[in-house]
């Protein structure tokens, strides 16, 4: 296989794609036009599977001579799924219910490209532990994050000491895009040289 292959992130996350520029992996983005599960009674794992791979199949449908990376991310605790609130106070209530406790985070990848014949899913899952948050932190924490466009209420790369106790590494998959999977998924597809070359 010779030539470089166009890399696509069929996401409009700016983290995302904040997230693939710092580990070298050169991209396009492309956002997928499609209606995402967010059932909070489903599975979480098998909710950010569906999501990602239908990120991944509508742009890839759309250029197929292209490499497409789908992503999507939830917060599971328990058996409970966490998607972005509806509001604050949807937001606070999120945040309460996960005082004090540990919780998983569940990113869903999808690299599609019918050129090559790929077509991989895989669910990739962190473990974070919450201190016990106060309603006055809460509050402080609700002023300085925007709460709205994050799963579970909480972003890990902002204000993190204000609430989190600890976390499993890689942080990138807490994120929203475990890059070091993806960059191993790509190595062992023999791509990485035709994406950054």
């Amino acid at each position: 296989m010779e030539g470089l292959i166009p890399f696509i992130l069929a996401s409009g996350s700016p983290r995302r794609t904040q997230l693939l520029k710092q580990a070298g992996i050169p991209h396009r983005v492309v956002v997928a036009q499609v209606v995402e599960e967010e059932d909070p009674s489903a599975d979480p794992r098998q909710m950010v599977l569906h999501n990602s791979y239908i990120k991944a199949k509508a742009v890839s449908d759309l250029y197929p001579q292209a490499i497409v990376l789908g992503a999507d991310t939830t917060v599971a605790l328990g058996d409970r799924v966490l998607n972005k609130p509806a509001d604050l106070a949807d937001s606070r209530r999120m945040l309460q219910s996960l005082s004090g406790k540990e919780h998983t985070v569940h990113t869903g990848i999808c690299l599609l490209c019918p050129r090559l014949g790929i077509e991989e899913c895989e669910d990739n899952t962190a473990w974070v532990r919450f201190k016990n948050l106060s309603e006055e932190t809460i509050t402080r924490y609700q002023s300085l994050v925007n709460t709205l466009d994050k799963a579970g209420a909480y972003g890990i790369q902002e204000g993190k000491e204000m609430i989190i106790e600890a976390y499993q590494e890689p942080l990138s998959t807490i994120m929203g895009l475990p890059v070091e999977y993806i960059q191993e998924r790509l190595r062992g597809l023999g791509l990485w040289q035709r994406l950054t070359a």
